[in-house]
C-alpha cells in the first residue's frame, strides 16, 4: 500500500510516533527536527524527550502545514561535539493544528531530497494520511515514497475503534517491534483489533470524499450565516476538519456553553433538538471533525443549530462577551 517492506500494529498513534522516533534515534545525544505546530511536539506530553531521550528542534509551521525548507536546512546540525546529531525530520500529513490541511507532494519531494543530502531520515506522522491521499487524488504509495517511515491511524478518519500502524523497512520494524514490547504495546489480542482495521481500510477509505464534501458544506454554511459571530473558510477546508472562527472578544467558555446547550424552543424553530460536541482549538477558534458517523443531514442540522444560537447572541439573549453574566 505504501511501498514499504514491513509494518507493525500498535494501540495508538502516539505510541507509533514515539516508537518511530526511538527507532530512528537509537543512540544518545540525537535529535529530530519537527514543526512547532506538529501534533508530536504539542500533544504528546513531550514523550520524545521524557521517554525516548530524544532532543527536538522546532521549525515554524506555515499555514499550509509545510515548513520553510531554508529554515529546515539551517536547523540540521553540523558535525560538532557540542551538538546533538540530527537523525530525522518529522512532517505531518494531513496537518492537525492547521485544520486538516494537505501537505503538497512537491514539498515532500523537496524535503526528501534535502534529507538525502545530509543522510537523515523522514518520518511521516500520517494519522490521517488516507484523507491526504483522497484529497490529492493519489494512492498511498505516492505519498509513502517520500518518507522512510510512516504512522497511520485506523481510528480517526477511518472510524475503527482502535489502532495504528507503523510502516517502514524490515530492519526499522524489527527495532520498532522490540520497542513496542518494552512500551507495553505488544498484545496477544491484536488480531481482534486488527480485524476492525481491515474493515476500516475496506469500507471507510473509499468513502472519505464524502467526509470532505460534508466538511466543505459545513464551512460554507457557517460563512453564509448572517451573523458576525462565527465564520469559516471553505477554501482552506482540504479534508475532514473545519476551523470555525469566533468574533474577536468572544469568551470561549461562554460560547461553548451556548453552542453545546439544548434549548427548549429548538424544536419549534429548527424542527428538532440537537446536542453538538465540538472542540476548542485556540482562543477564538473551534475545530469540527467530520467522520463516518456524520451524514449530510447532520451537517444541515448543525448549521441550523449554529444559526439558532447566533440569533440568540445577536438579539442580546445570550452574552458571550468577555464580561457580564451569561
Amino acid at each position: 500500500m505504501f511501498g514499504k517492506e514491513d509494518a507493525l500494529f500498535v494501540p495508538t498513534g502516539t505510541m507509533a510516533n514515539l516508537i518511530a522516533v526511538m527507532s530512528h534515534c537509537h543512540g544518545r545525544a540525537e535529535e529530530v527536527i519537527l514543526g512547532d505546530g506538529s501534533h508530536i511536539f504539542l500533544d504528546a506530553q513531550g514523550a520524545l524527550a521524557t521517554v525516548g531521550g530524544v532532543h527536538t528542534r522546532q521549525v515554524k509551521n506555515l499555514p499550509d502545514g509545510t515548513m520553510d525548507l531554508n529554515e529546515v536546512r539551517a536547523a540540521i546540525r553540523g558535525d560538532d561535539i557540542h551538538f546533538p546529531k540530527t537523525r530525522a525530520i518529522i512532517i505531518e500529513n494531513t496537518h492537525n493544528s492547521k485544520g486538516g490541511r494537505v501537505v503538497p507532494l512537491s514539498f515532500m519531494k523537496q524535503l526528501q531530497e534535502l534529507t538525502k543530502e545530509h543522510g537523515i531520515s523522514v518520518h511521516l506522522d500520517g494519522a490521517r494520511v488516507m484523507n491526504a491521499a483522497c484529497a490529492l487524488g493519489v494512492e498511498p504509495i505516492d505519498i509513502g515514497q517520500y518518507a522512510d517511515s510512516i504512522s497511520m491511524c485506523f481510528s480517526k478518519g477511518l472510524a475503527a475503534p482502535v489502532g495504528s500502524a507503523l510502516i517502514g523497512t524490515k530492519e526499522f520494524i524489527d527495532r520498532a517491534r522490540m520497542l513496542r514490547k518494552g512500551l507495553g504495546g505488544g498484545m496477544r489480542q491484536a488480531g481482534v483489533l486488527a480485524a476492525c482495521a481491515l474493515v476500516a481500510l475496506d469500507k471507510s477509505v473509499p468513502r472519505l470524499h464524502e467526509d470532505h464534501k460534508n466538511a466543505r458544506r459545513l464551512a460554507q454554511g457557517l460563512r453564509d450565516i448572517e451573523s458576525n459571530m462565527v465564520t469559516s473558510d471553505p477554501s482552506v477546508t482540504d479534508t475532514n476538519m473545519v476551523v470555525i472562527h469566533l468574533r474577536e472578544g468572544t469568551n470561549m467558555s461562554r460560547f461553548m456553553k451556548a453552542i453545546t446547550k439544548v434549548y427548549d424552543d429548538e424544536t419549534a424553530v429548527n424542527g428538532s433538538k440537537l446536542l453538538i460536541r465540538i472542540f476548542p482549538a485556540g482562543p477564538m477558534n473551534l475545530r469540527a471533525v467530520i467522520h463516518y458517523h456524520i451524514t449530510s443531514a447532520d451537517i444541515e442540522r448543525t448549521l441550523k443549530k449554529f444559526k439558532f444560537v447566533c440569533d440568540l447572541i445577536d438579539a442580546g439573549k445570550i452574552n458571550v462577551g468577555s464580561s457580564g453574566i451569561m
